[in-house]
């Protein structure tokens, strides 16, 4: 069976940083898929936080994350992380790791930004800044 896990959540002080994980199971993660990462806040719809293609080096971010959140991955781990520094309190919320396999398509035009278009999502995990 195909699984996502996610791990690295918790609760940090406001300047704080997280690293999030996502390890797949069932699938090559570090091998061409589209994979992004997303928010959602109590209140608020789910937000696509950062993209990465791991077929490649094309990634994308939302602009309120850009310069404080970054998106990488590591091939012989088969893992995507999402590096959380200075973070603020509108950070908090449920975040998830989701996956396509294939190209995400032009990430400067939004592509990988809508949930649909993942096939693949993790539990979530909780991030709390205050």
């Amino acid at each position: 069976d195909v699984q996502l896990v996610e791990s690295g959540g918790g609760s940090v002080q406001a300047g704080g940083s997280l690293r999030l994980s996502c390890a797949g199971t069932g699938i090559h993660l570090s091998s061409a898929f589209c994979v992004g990462w997303f928010r959602k806040a109590p209140g608020n719809e789910r937000e696509r936080v950062a993209t990465i293609y791991t077929g490649g080096l094309d990634t994308a971010y939302a602009d309120s994350v850009k310069g404080r959140f970054t998106i990488s991955q590591d091939k012989p781990k088969n893992m995507v992380y999402l590096q959380l520094d200075n973070l603020q309190p509108e950070g908090s919320g449920e975040y998830y790791c989701a996956a396509h396999d294939g190209h995400c398509g032009d990430l400067r035009r939004g592509a990988g930004s809508r949930a649909d278009e993942y096939k693949y999502w993790t539990q979530g995990t909780q991030v709390t800044v205050s």
